[in-house]
């Protein structure tokens, strides 16, 4: 069946017609991690359909956070949800089929129609009390609970979105690191100790969410998230215009100390009797066709905050909250936008008179500059922005980066100081344009590729394959690769093409010209995902290096077909078939491949190691299963970063050490010479760590992006090359530090 073409010119201009048996008849909504579409069974049962952006489908830790996601929403499915009808997040494009509720969500609700009516208010909080029972009778905290994720449907409201959702039954919740929330929601504990979030942060979360729908604001409201982020641990909340009967209960889930908060079935029992008779109200909103949500990042403090800021750092001083009873602030209302909030957070507003030394983007207008962040002989760090103050992402080639943004094709910078030898606007206006719903980035910028002596980039549509000449950027052959979508890998100076049958195209790097095209006869296989660990990283490969194409078995058969190939010839060096649903995250001491095998829950279980040459595997159990968001191997280790932001290394027979990190949403790892790890945290740290000891070495100051221009849920990853460290950080630069002393960076 081929697939069913939507009008338009956007990334998602051609979707898929199929997700499993479900046809897709219609888009319900936009994201930037996937599309929501509309689908029936073949029973005729209407279904919501969540599919994955292709070019997440191709990068395993992000299949990894959707298995998470696929699995909280399972084990929680059922009357006050929307339960989870079939899933698959190992296919060519990972998707969840939930049962469509008819309805807008309680956030579309106020924004068209203005707050809910005192009796809407007192059932919303029956239902969703009710709702909370039953999800943490599972053992689920939902720890994101707010308007835009609760739904209004006919027989009362349902709760949605597990993505970042935890069992808190589990050793996770003891561990630190950042949360992903949005601070008007989120528990006092949830900046101060997030160890200890629980079920009672969802309640805390549910009294915040009420205030809103009686009065379309919540209890703490400034444009600061800082701010809001102190009202919420340190002050009073403002319920004016509740409902007089609900303000006791409300102030009581209000409670700064969790211990004294009632429970779901307390708050239950203290309404009136008959919000528990009869069906609820009927609602009818028109959903919009395309909703986008939009992020603000609050960074974390600067732990040089005292000291005199860079030439285009300023420190700004913290504001003092508004009074809670201000009458202009309880009349104005204004649009909600979640944020990106760090554990840290806490700490910078807890600081009376404290200050944070906040990186400016680049100017859009004022052309591309240098400017040093520290002083040492001969090469000194530099720091550049990208223009329109986007998320760059680079790689290196020939003492210099190659980096792309959006509105950027590409852009050539000098290592040795920082200075731009050329650089490319985007192709058209519309690759550069950013979501109308909230100016944020909808998805990563793939970085360019150097093969073939050209720099190959990828448009922003994923349509379209461009090899630049390195000394003046000018193009030097385009392909058209929409055949091919999410399915475009580079191994060395070879571009291998896959397309929906299995088929593999290799084209030279260099001239564009097929090298070789064959199947990889892997008959019940999904399409093979292929991986080549060179110098810097996953794509980029080498001379003589293999590409390895991880195909899993399909039907539920947990095994996985491993071959390896000389890209240049597609002739298959060897090949290996084994247990479980594996990944590939790099190669070792003696070519041997390292792979990570999940567990039922798709946390992963163990570290598997094969011996092409004396065809052994082995396998690393772990102590306890992770939440592995990225993963890497160097010599005879495997380093795993937990979402968490817990870092393991696991070696040949037993985990050697595990380290706290406190970054819960980083990139992908990067394993260099001399026990490195590097890393960046979405807020634009870069961070080091000795694989070693497996002690952190250093990290730079955070680069959040400017207010309104969004955050990046998946930072681009730090490129290692020449004793240098280079980084790109959402304040839209891109920086160089020494590698030879981490604790010495700003």
């Amino acid at each position: 069946m081929p697939p069913l073409r939507s009008a338009g010119t956007g990334p998602e201009a051609e979707d898929p017609g199929y997700a499993g048996e479900y046809r897709l008849e219609g888009r319900l909504g936009s994201g930037g991690m996937g599309v929501v579409h509309l689908a029936r069974s073949a029973s005729g049962l209407r279904l919501a359909v969540k599919v994955v952006h292709a070019e997440y489908a191709v990068d395993p830790e992000f299949r990894a956070r959707f298995r998470q996601e696929v699995a909280a929403a399972r084990r929680v499915s059922g009357a006050f949800t929307a339960p989870v009808v079939d899933a698959d997040p190992d296919g060519e494009r990972p998707w969840m089929a939930t049962l469509y509720i008819p309805g807008p969500t309680l956030s579309e609700r106020v924004k068209r129609n203005g707050p809910l009516a005192p009796e809407e208010v007192r059932r919303l909080a029956a239902g969703l009390a009710e709702a909370l029972r039953d999800i943490h009778r599972a053992g689920v905290v939902h720890r994101d609970l707010k308007p835009s994720n609760v739904l209004l449907a006919e027989d009362g409201p349902k709760v949605i979105d597990f993505g970042i959702s935890r069992p808190y039954d589990s050793e996770l919740r003891t561990e630190t690191g950042k949360l992903i929330g949005t601070p008007p929601f989120m528990a006092p504990e949830q900046f101060q100790r997030p160890r200890e979030v629980g079920p009672a942060a969802d309640v805390f979360a549910l009294a915040s969410l009420l205030v809103h729908a009686a009065t379309g604001r919540g209890p703490f409201e400034s444009e600061s998230p800082y701010i809001v982020a102190y009202q919420v641990v340190h002050t009073d909340p403002d319920l004016t215009g509740v409902p007089a009967d609900l303000v006791p209960l409300i102030q009581d889930c209000l409670a700064k100390d969790p211990e004294q908060r009632p429970t779901p079935d307390a708050i239950m029992a203290r309404l009136p009797r008959e919000l528990w008779q009869g069906g609820a109200r009927r609602v009818e909103v028109t959903v919009p066709d395309d909703s986008v949500p939009t992020h603000v990042r609050v960074p974390p403090p600067r732990e040089d905050a005292g000291e005199a800021p860079g030439p285009a750092s300023a420190p700004h001083p913290a504001s003092a909250p508004a009074p809670a009873s201000s009458p202009h602030r309880r009349q104005r209302r204004r649009r909600r936008t979640p944020w990106l909030v760090s554990a840290g957070v806490a700490t910078a507003v807890l600081v009376a008179g404290g200050t944070w030394a906040l990186s400016r983007g680049g100017d859009a207008e004022q052309p591309l500059q240098t400017r040093p962040t520290g002083a040492s002989a001969g090469w000194r760090p530099w720091e550049v922005p990208v223009p329109e103050g986007a998320t760059g992402a680079c790689a290196y080639g020939g003492e210099s980066l190659y980096c792309s943004a959006r509105g950027l094709q590409a852009a050539r910078i000098q290592t040795s100081g920082g200075s731009i030898v050329w650089r490319k606007a985007a192709a058209s206006a519309s690759a550069a344009a950013s979501p109308a719903a909230g100016g944020g980035e909808t998805g990563p910028v793939p970085a360019p590729v150097v093969s073939g002596g050209l720099v190959h980039v990828l448009s922003p549509d994923g349509r379209t394959l461009s090899a630049l000449e390195p000394s003046t950027g000018e193009p030097r052959w385009t392909r058209d690769v929409s055949a091919y979508p999410g399915r475009v890998y580079h191994a060395g100076d070879t571009v291998l093409l896959v397309a929906g049958d299995g088929t593999v195209t290799a084209v030279d790097g260099g001239t564009n010209k097929q090298r070789w095209q064959h199947g990889l006869g892997l008959p019940g296989h999904a399409k093979p995902v292929f991986s080549s660990f060179g110098s810097y990283g996953a794509g980029a490969g080498g001379p003589g290096q293999p590409v390895y194409a991880v195909a899993p078995a399909g039907q539920g058969q947990h095994r996985t077909r491993i071959l390896a190939l000389d890209p240049e010839r597609g002739t298959t060096l060897w090949e290996w078939t084994a247990d479980g649903d594996l990944t590939a995250v790099g190669t070792g001491t003696g070519g041997a491949l390292f792979l990570t095998a999940p567990d039922r829950d798709n946390r992963v279980s163990a570290v598997v190691r094969y011996d092409p040459g004396a065809r052994r595997e082995t396998r690393v159990p772990l102590g306890a299963p992770l939440n592995v968001a990225s993963s890497v191997a160097r010599g005879d280790a495997v380093y795993l970063l937990s979402t968490d932001g817990g870092l393991t290394a696991v070696g040949e027979k037993r985990q050697l050490w595990r380290l706290d990190t406190s970054v819960a949403n980083a990139s992908a790892l990067v394993a260099a010479d001399g026990d490195r790890v590097y890393f960046s945290a979405a807020d634009g740290r870069l961070l080091a760590v000795d694989t070693a000891k497996g002690a952190l070495l250093g990290q730079t100051a955070p680069r959040p992006a400017r207010a309104g221009r969004g955050y990046v849920d998946l930072p681009p990853a730090p490129v290692a090359a020449d004793g240098k460290v280079f980084g790109t950080a959402p304040d839209g630069t891109v920086f160089a530090v020494g590698a030879d002393d981490p604790g010495r960076w700003r």
